[in-house]
């Protein structure tokens, strides 16, 4: 199955992979268009999930601290050091995007009870109700991308994908953040 070019004139996986071989000629065509649709995979995907998060009247910015508030569990609730350490952001930046959020509704933060230094961000019921729809969308989406696998298919490539995640996370352990903030 073929890549199509899109609207902005991005060459079909074909056609990158032919143009990294002319001029680098010990390029493996079959690691390339791996890690090429990889990539562009990757990048739609943000794209729509932009557009899913946008609709709800949230940044994929807001989203990334919603899921970080929920998968930390009930009563989701996090300081804002361990919030910018679990994005990968500086104490700056996620304090810039914790004082969105707080005007929107979606998070609270209040100084912790039992030691009055620290400072908690806790999700609130709107915050919590924004990542549920996120979610909702996300499983349409998600589901609607992966309707031509298998139930095989969809396990072999889950243990594929963990796998190669596996071997980066080992290889570059620092890597799970951003080497400059997005917003």
């Amino acid at each position: 199955m073929g890549d199509t070019p899109d609207t902005l004139g991005e060459p079909t996986l074909e056609e990158q992979i032919a143009a990294y071989q002319r001029e680098f000629q010990d390029l493996d065509p079959q690691v390339e268009q791996i890690v090429s649709a990889l990539s562009r995979l990757n990048r739609r995907m943000n794209v729509a999930y932009g557009r899913q998060t946008s609709a709800l009247g949230i940044s994929n910015a807001e989203w990334e601290v919603l899921k970080a508030l929920v998968l930390s569990g009930a009563p989701y609730r996090l300081g804002p050091s361990d919030l910018a350490k679990r994005l990968g952001l500086t104490p700056a930046a996620m304090t810039h995007r914790i004082d969105r959020m707080l005007t929107e509704g979606l998070v609270t933060r209040e100084r912790d009870e039992s030691n009055r230094v620290r400072v908690i961000v806790e999700l609130t019921r709107e915050g919590r109700e924004k990542w549920l729809e996120a979610m909702r969308l996300a499983t349409v989406f998600e589901e609607d991308l992966l309707q031509d696998l298998s139930p095989d298919d969809r396990t072999a490539l889950g243990e594929v994908l963990t796998r190669l995640l596996r071997r980066v996370e080992h290889a570059q352990p620092d890597a799970g953040g951003r080497l400059t903030d997005l917003d």
